[in-house]
């Protein structure tokens, strides 16, 4: 199983606490948030994980060093995105499009998961294209709100009438058999527009969604969070320690 991080941002809605490293390495609860994530992808067992960087990329090179010691059984590569100041995620997507020869998962780099979230992913019903969603009462203007028709995608976009949402994208997705080749050409030609430095990877989604079918899985059972701001960062932290504590309880017992 490959893994495609995107972690080329910043993150400077957490300025200055991102002012020398990038978001993908915060501190949450004594490790960095990529730690967290790799950890989880780990242990539904990982081959490959492909980190995208940009801001400070010599300081994600030097935690993947460390994290390839802790996950012998993994292998660890960076991409460098220079466009990472200028451009939003769907460049990072373009650049790792030569990844996308098989099947892997894409996450945003700043959401912070444990292994069951993934692992529902990886059991969801077989389709190309396999978005994570999540349910909750009311969505606000930051939320990647989609469309649903059944368990298929219809539209996916931050600025969906509230009227017509049906769940938010947690930002993690799944390509399989045809998926990736759909997928990689979709970003080829959207590259193409002249607003591509502008959009989000996950518009190509919604182009693709009109045509083929793009499946979704709830993962409303599992705990998660996005990073995106400084109240996001201390609930983060909270979360993981109570994951912690619930693991050294269960080992103690």
């Amino acid at each position: 199983m490959k893994i495609i991080i995107l972690a080329a941002g910043q993150g400077r809605r957490l300025l200055p606490l991102t002012e020398n490293a990038p978001k993908a390495l915060l501190d949450i609860h004594g490790q960095s948030l990529l730690a967290v994530q790799v950890q989880a992808f780990c242990a539904c067992g990982a081959t490959e994980i492909v980190v995208l960087t940009g801001f400070r990329a010599a300081t994600i090179d030097d935690e993947l060093e460390n994290l390839a010691r802790r996950f012998p059984q993994t292998s660890f590569r960076t991409l460098f995105n220079p466009f990472y100041a200028v451009a939003d995620n769907l460049a990072s997507c373009w650049m790792a499009r030569f990844e996308m020869e098989s099947d892997f998962i894409l996450v945003n780099g700043d959401n912070l998961f444990r292994a069951g979230l993934v692992q529902t992913l990886l059991e969801a019903p077989d389709a190309p294209i396999t978005v994570a969603i999540d349910r909750k009462e009311a969505y606000d203007s930051d939320d990647m709100k989609v469309m649903l028709d059944g368990q298929r995608l219809t539209e996916i976009g931050k600025r969906l009438p509230l009227d017509t949402v049906d769940a938010e994208s947690i930002g993690m997705i799944a390509f399989c058999g045809e998926g990736p080749g759909m997928f990689r050409r979709a970003l080829e030609e959207a590259m193409l527009e002249p607003d591509a430095l502008r959009r989000w990877y996950l518009s190509v989604i919604g182009a693709l969604a009109r045509d083929v079918n793009v499946q979704t899985a709830s993962i409303e059972e599992h705990e998660w969070c996005e990073v995106d701001m400084p109240l996001d960062l201390q609930h983060a932290r909270n979360m993981v320690a109570r994951w912690s504590e619930a693991q050294t309880d269960g080992k103690s017992q």
